[in-house]
């Protein structure tokens, strides 16, 4: 009986589900609203901008969500929420309608991935990505290249966007515009390129600690997809691909180490997958930033570590980066340097063999961020 009740676990709201399945089949309806709304709003929008947007962007499990969330206290940034998914489209009216129908943030509660993190519907979340992939085409193909450079347009995409931030901006009263997302980094230069005044927040971490975190996240969600088949269609559906059964990795150029990712993970060899993904998405950020000064002026690499060790240091060095007043962050700023700490809810536990293959495939991008030999000890 207890078996029989676990794989009839439910780990998606039956609304929600069903909520995205509606918004997605009914995309084509929605992206006309969004033009309609648009012009209604013609003569509030700046005719400019947005300006400077503030990007956080790193592989998953390396304090994007924290960092994010920390900013978004901000009096002067907005991002999007966990409530404006699935309705992206038109986000002025969503938003002005939540503000006089709303009863509340509710009830905070961890989130599905159980890393100590409370959320509600009001928390910031990753829901841009919904945006990218109504754009562009096989996006999250794992046989395609994924990178976007400054060489790439997509004019119907550009102008959506730019009106889209914009919107949320004025229906917030905020003057600048935060996201949240991991697969921005292999758009970094194209972002930067429509842009210019962007700033850029890169988070990093010890690829051994990431690693481990990263292989007990998919374990979790794959826990959760064997319980509850929606989990698997509904995080594909909100764009989220780092985890679970249809997990895929992010190319980045590299067809051959693209195929193995996804040969390792279908063996079981999750350490080695894991670690070709790490060494693939921080090398390529680090080669686009390196061969362009000007976007290597826009972006700050944060090692994890060094946010949990030094809080105080480091969330100074990202509200001056951001270009944000550091006056109204004041209190924001001691409230997390007072909370921000290591994880201390697993440890890695690879076998010598897997810590060593971790380094053999880490080890020369690691060392572009200070990592050393010692950081690899299990």
């Amino acid at each position: 009986m207890a078996s029989q009740q676990s794989r009839r676990r439910r780990h998606v709201p039956t609304g929600q589900y069903l909520a995205g399945l509606v918004f997605t089949r009914t995309r084509p309806i929605w992206r006309a609203l969004s033009r309609l709304e648009s012009a209604a709003l013609s003569q509030d929008l700046p005719e400019t901008g947005p300006e400077a947007p503030i990007y956080v962007a790193g592989v998953a499990r390396s304090g994007t969500t924290i960092v994010t969330e920390m900013l978004a206290r901000h009096p002067d940034l907005t991002s999007h929420r966990y409530s404006d998914f699935p309705n992206v489209w038109t986000p002025y009216w969503r938003n002005w309608l939540a503000e006089r129908t709303r009863r509340g943030p509710g009830r905070a509660v961890e989130r599905a991935h159980r890393d100590r993190l409370f959320v509600t519907s009001e928390s910031p979340e990753a829901v841009e990505e919904l945006i990218w992939m109504a754009f562009f085409d096989g996006l999250h193909d794992p046989s395609r290249d994924q990178r976007l450079d400054d060489s790439a347009s997509n004019p119907a995409f550009e102008d959506f966007y730019r009106d889209h931030i914009r919107k949320l901006v004025l229906v917030r009263g905020a003057s600048r515009y935060l996201a949240k997302g991991n697969y921005n980094t292999t758009r970094l230069a194209y972002l930067h390129g429509l842009f210019p005044g962007a700033r850029f927040v890169v988070p990093v971490r010890n690829p051994v600690n990431h690693i481990a975190s990263l292989v007990k996240q998919d374990r979790l969600f794959r826990g959760q997809a064997a319980e509850d088949p929606r989990v698997g269609p509904h995080l594909a559906r909100t764009g989220h691909f780092e985890f679970g059964p249809d997990k895929r990795c992010v190319h980045v150029g590299d067809d051959a180490a693209a195929r193995e990712i996804h040969e390792c993970w279908d063996a079981g060899r999750h350490a080695r997958a894991w670690a070709l993904y790490w060494a693939g998405v921080y090398g390529c950020v680090l080669d686009t930033v390196a061969a362009r000064p000007n976007l290597a002026e826009a972006v700050m690499f944060l090692r994890y570590e060094d946010l949990c060790r030094e809080p105080e240091t480091k969330i100074d060095e990202i509200v001056a980066h951001c270009r944000l007043p550091a006056e109204p962050f004041r209190t924001v700023r001691e409230d997390y340097a007072a909370r921000l700490s290591e994880p201390d809810y697993y440890r890695p536990d690879f076998s010598e063999a897997e810590l060593e293959e971790i380094r053999d495939v880490t080890a020369g991008v690691a060392s572009r961020f200070g990592y050393s030999a010692s950081d690899y000890r299990g």
